[in-house]
């Protein structure tokens, strides 16, 4: 399985309680959402989160964020996933991000970017009852799983959330991604989110 599932009897104890456990499930795009909602969605009812102020330009975001929306509207899962679009907070990206700018992708820089994406969903997951939250990150080949889970475990133990541990490109993840996005027509941009300084 793709989801490596956290060890622990509180984990084990929501799974069999007979009731299907909340999930906010941070969304970086439609293309990487398809896949790992598939997954998830037997296991939990899912909001699906698009919190991502690293998109440059607005018209990017707003784009990305229709494409999530037109997915959600096209296929079919267990139970309906819930949507939440942010407000576009580019202001809070370039706060984070400016020390770092000269550093090459998968940098600080990168870091930053994560730190602010799933400490915002940690948040938003503890101020809505979720049980569970988890990003849609780990599904791209470009993006270090352990990292995210490092961060994912921190703010978890920050806001008394649990994180689900995941790396979604593992057995063929990514690739299943790149199918559905065909089956639905999504668009797949070919930048993750911000642009080099000029």
């Amino acid at each position: 399985m793709a989801v490596l599932i956290p060890p622990g009897d509180e984990f084990d104890a929501i799974l069999s309680s007979g009731i299907t456990p909340r999930l906010l499930l941070h969304c970086c795009c439609a293309p990487c959402a398809s896949y790992v909602i598939e997954y998830l969605s037997p296991l939990f009812l899912i909001t699906a989160l698009f919190y991502n102020p690293n998109i440059q330009a607005r018209e990017e975001y707003d784009k990305r964020a229709a494409e999530l929306r037109k997915l959600l509207m096209i296929a079919e899962y267990p139970s309906e996933v819930e949507m939440e679009i942010s407000d576009y907070e580019a202001a809070s990206f370039e706060d984070a991000a400016a020390p770092f700018w000269d550093e090459p992708e998968g940098g600080r820089r990168c870091r930053a970017c994560f730190e602010l994406r799933l400490g915002a969903t940690a948040s938003r997951a503890k101020k809505g009852g979720f049980e569970f939250f988890a990003s849609t990150l780990s599904v791209s080949p470009h993006k270090n799983a352990a990292l995210l889970n490092d961060i994912g475990g921190a703010f978890a133990e920050k806001y008394g959330v649990n994180y689900l541990h995941s790396d979604f490109k593992k057995r063929n993840g990514y690739s299943r991604s790149v199918e559905l996005s065909k089956q639905y027509g999504l668009y797949r941009q070919n930048y993750c989110g911000c642009l080099p300084k000029t």
